[in-house]
């Protein structure tokens, strides 16, 4: 079980495949642990460069300090796992809180972040947003069921044409539940905080990296005005809008998903 120590706490993280290209960073959203990269994204990507999963603090095996925290915080904390692990520089794919995590790295670390890969998050949160949140994070400190939790979300992350797969949504609530949570409620609640505490909208244009914006056209939980918000606002931008998937749009086109990060790493 491989762990690295970051300012005095363990982190979880794995690395697979090898090569001398430059690591790519795969930085997991909310409520999941490293794992959920594992099925899709990882096997594709090794093949070309070494890809760096881990789990945020308080997931998984990774120890939590405890008390409220930002994606400022969670930058800076992937930034000391790079240098624990002797990683100068990478490219970096975050989605959701992830995705504000790699912004603000991308701010607060430049010389680590190599090119910059934005997928389902934003810079501010709109009003809609923040209710929600508030909600998800109420319902996780009501001590709801996690099968409830996690249905709940993916009514806000999945296409309407996949909900309709009563059997693949069977499987995707088993496949998240099967191991029990790999966080707690509060946990839970106070990632959601963090997002809604996230604000980089007026520091998009200090992003200097080459960046690519990746949008699932069916998005409900953060719907294509975010993703334009990006592209336009960082200098070194382009956006992908996919036809066909939602907020887990690297679950739902994960071949299409995949083909659009390899060709814009490769480039």
């Amino acid at each position: 079980m491989p762990l690295a120590v970051v300012n005095l706490r363990k982190v979880y993280y794995e690395i697979h495949g090898r090569s001398s290209a430059a690591p790519l960073v795969l930085v997991q959203g909310m409520g999941g642990s490293c794992r959920g990269w594992l099925p899709l994204q990882v096997p594709e990507y090794s093949q070309h460069r070494p890809v760096l999963i881990f789990d945020h603090r308080g997931v998984g095996e990774s120890e939590d300090p405890g008390g409220a925290f930002t994606t400022a915080d969670l930058a800076n904390e992937l930034a000391g796992l790079l240098s624990s692990l002797d990683i100068e520089k990478a490219d970096v794919l975050g989605a959701f809180m992830g995705g504000m995590v790699a912004q603000e790295l991308a701010l607060q670390h430049p010389k680590i972040v190599n090119r910059l890969i934005l997928v389902g998050t934003y810079a501010r949160p709109d009003n809609k947003r923040r209710l929600l949140l508030r909600q998800w994070r109420d319902l996780a400190l009501s001590g709801a069921s996690l099968e409830t939790n996690i249905r709940e979300r993916l009514i806000w992350t999945l296409q309407d044409e996949t909900l309709e797969q009563a059997d693949l949504i069977d499987a995707m609530v088993e496949f998240y539940t099967r191991d029990g949570a790999p966080l707690s409620g509060d946990l839970f609640a106070r990632q959601c905080d963090a997002c809604l505490g996230h604000d980089t909208a007026d520091r998009l244009n200090e992003i200097q990296q080459p960046t690519l914006v990746i949008c699932g056209r069916k998005d409900a939980l953060t719907p294509p005005k975010f993703h334009r918000e990006l592209a336009d606002e960082i200098p070194n931008a382009s956006l992908v809008s996919m036809q066909y998937g939602a907020h887990l749009v690297m679950v739902e086109s994960a071949e299409r998903f995949n083909d659009v990060v390899n060709r814009f790493l490769r480039d």
